[in-house]
């Protein structure tokens, strides 16, 4: 095989949020797993690392690499649905957008998804995506097995009853385990959920925190920075009918407020900072109460048009309320001027080595900044806050966390990094990135 025949080019790679660029010596979408193994023996006999990159997503430089990059856009589609079983089987680029609306036709669906859908299944469960729930957790906790081809060219299927230590850590496997091209996932009969958005003041929902998680199957709130105001979100299952928002009402929440006058809004404050605090108060007022029943794909996720650079933090969760009362108050004695909403979510404890919820019931803070704006003061005094609280960074957003702190924090790194040194000895695998945060 040539590489011609895994379609190669030689572009530069840039992350959907502008901030991590990538001068790959050759970029690579090979269409079937035989071909991703011969790409990577010609790799190593070149001397070339490898890094699998999905949609970008991710603001960190996880997959970037100045060796092969491969790009899974022929690596798409179902591979079987299984009734009996209740799973699917998806081949590794397939878009979260793509299977969620095939899964619907077929009558099926994800029990909890995170809320954009943009991603790849294979780029979004390799660095731990999730959504809110009471009771169900990340999308990589819904997989019931995954294909592997590692250093050398082995396909390894990995279950709890097959190569199950490899399973125990490759559902989080941030690309340093080998290259993911399929992934099982279990699914359910498709269901209807009930949304329930509505304002309330940031004391109302500290002071009820706990009892809002216990009492909704999801439940997840935006604080906006200089105001005491929150917007809330809480999703049920329902027993319909469907309701869905209607078109117009739709559009004016979903697109002209939440993006065209939001992007407006953040241009502005790009420009006169000072104006933020304002702004804060309009927009935090601007999203009015509303109910509304549809299929789960629709309720859990919305479109994210205005660009920005991502930090988050998973505490525990009953750390959630000080640690955000914490930032709250950081914010209001700094000079900083924060324009994106505080996103904060709930996940239950999973079985998986490097989940931010391995091992714990764990609350999700998350800040953002306009794409463009300096972020350094903002996202270092956050991480200063949930590092005291031993906080565990999202994999695939801004951090500075280092091997040594990430080893404190998580209970099973180590059994993590023993796979890895057996699976991936030389680093084919490797970049800047995991060195940080994975050690040599």
């Amino acid at each position: 095989m040539t590489d011609t025949d895994a379609r190669t080019t030689t572009n530069a790679w840039r992350n959907w949020a502008g901030n991590v660029t990538a001068r790959p010596v050759r970029a690579v979408s090979p269409a079937s797993v035989p071909e991703l193994a011969e790409v990577l023996r010609r790799a190593s006999e070149d001397g070339l690392r490898v890094k699998p990159v999905g949609t970008g997503h991710s603001f960190t430089a996880t997959a970037a690499t100045d060796g092969v990059l491969i790009r899974p856009d022929l690596l798409t589609g179902i591979r079987n649905i299984d009734r009996e079983a209740m799973t699917v089987t998806v081949e590794a680029g397939t878009p979260l957008k793509r299977l969620n609306t095939a899964l619907a036709r077929e009558g099926l669906s994800l029990t909890n998804m995170g809320d954009i859908m943009e991603q790849t299944v294979a780029g979004a469960t390799s660095t731990g995506t999730h959504g809110t729930g009471r009771d169900s957790a990340s999308i990589s906790a819904q997989i019931r097995a995954l294909e592997l081809v590692t250093a050398d060219g082995t396909v390894l299927t990995c279950s709890e009853k097959e190569n199950a230590d490899v399973f125990a850590v490759a559902r989080i496997g941030l690309g340093a385990l080998g290259v993911v091209t399929a992934i099982t996932f279990a699914v359910e009969p498709v269901f209807l959920l009930t949304a329930r958005e509505e304002p309330m003041t940031f004391d109302r929902v500290m002071s009820g925190f706990d009892e809002l998680v216990a009492e909704n199957e999801h439940f997840e709130f935006y604080w906006f920075p200089h105001t005491g105001n929150c917007n809330t979100k809480r999703n049920n299952r329902s027993a319909g009918p469907a309701a869905p928002p209607g078109k117009l009402s739709g559009w004016i929440e979903d697109e002209l407020l939440s993006n065209g006058i939001f992007q407006v809004a953040c241009s502005l404050g790009r420009a006169v900072p000072a104006a933020i605090p304002s702004i804060a108060k309009l927009s935090s007022r601007a999203l009015s109460a509303r109910t509304y029943t549809d299929i789960p794909y629709k309720v859990f996720t919305s479109p994210r048009r205005v660009r920005f650079v991502e930090m988050e933090y998973a505490v525990p969760r009953e750390a959630a309320v000080e640690a955000l009362r914490e930032v709250k108050a950081m914010v209001e004695r700094s000079p900083l001027r924060i324009s994106f909403p505080v996103e904060v979510r709930t996940a239950p404890a999973d079985d998986i080595a490097l989940s931010t919820a391995s091992g714990r019931e764990s609350a999700y803070i998350a800040v953002h900044l306009y794409k463009g704006t300096p972020y350094q003061a903002y996202f270092t005094a956050v991480e200063r806050i949930m590092t005291a609280h031993a906080g565990r960074p999202h994999w695939g957003k801004v951090n500075t966390r280092d091997a040594e702190y990430l080893a404190g924090v998580y209970p099973r790194f180590g059994e993590f990094t023993a796979v890895r040194d057996r699976l991936d000895p030389d680093r084919l695998f490797g970049n800047d990135y995991l060195r940080r945060v994975l050690g040599e």
